[in-house]
């Protein structure tokens, strides 16, 4: 087992047992344990694969006869560590393609991102950016002001142009 594999494995135990211990926190029981203090049951768990820096994690999400246990490890539907996320929202402000991207997060975690799968994660970065771009200069006073621009194809109308 490599290094990387073997981190992976202890990580993977580790966050494993701490939803086991989040889940008994929140339900006031350990298993098979019969308190007057229990707020609930345990009802199994289902599989959750998380992609990390470390490589992917094969997590079991324990879940309660209710539907009411959540984590405060990640969201409900994150797949992906979000330190990992952010640096992929990075390299493409910073101008990486996204075939660029993919090609890194392979060589780098072992499992790549799609080209769609960067860009939906880059949506989120559009409405800062619009506000960015439109928020107002006249609340500071400026005494110098520098203007840099790039030059860039679009695609408009079915048509590429400058």
């Amino acid at each position: 087992m490599s290094q990387d594999q073997g981190l992976a494995k202890l990580l993977e135990q580790v966050l494993n047992q701490i939803l086991e211990a989040q889940l008994t926190d929140q339900l006031g029981a350990g298993r098979y344990e019969r308190t007057e203090e229990r707020k609930g049951y345990r009802n199994g768990s289902y599989p959750r694969q998380l992609t990390t820096r470390v490589g992917r994690l094969a997590l079991r999400v324990p879940r309660t006869r209710d539907g009411e246990f959540s984590t405060e490890l990640f969201q409900r539907y994150q797949r992906s560590e979000q330190a990992l996320v952010l640096a992929l929202m990075e390299m493409v402000v910073n101008g990486v393609s996204t075939r660029k991207i993919t090609q890194i997060t392979e060589e780098l975690c072992g499992t790549s991102f799609s080209k769609s799968t960067v860009s939906s994660l880059c949506k989120g970065l559009d409405p800062m950016i619009q506000n960015w771009n439109q928020r107002s200069l006249h609340e500071h006073v400026y005494p110098f002001v520098l203007v840099d621009a790039i030059y860039t194809k679009v695609r408009e109308d079915g048509r590429v142009r400058s």
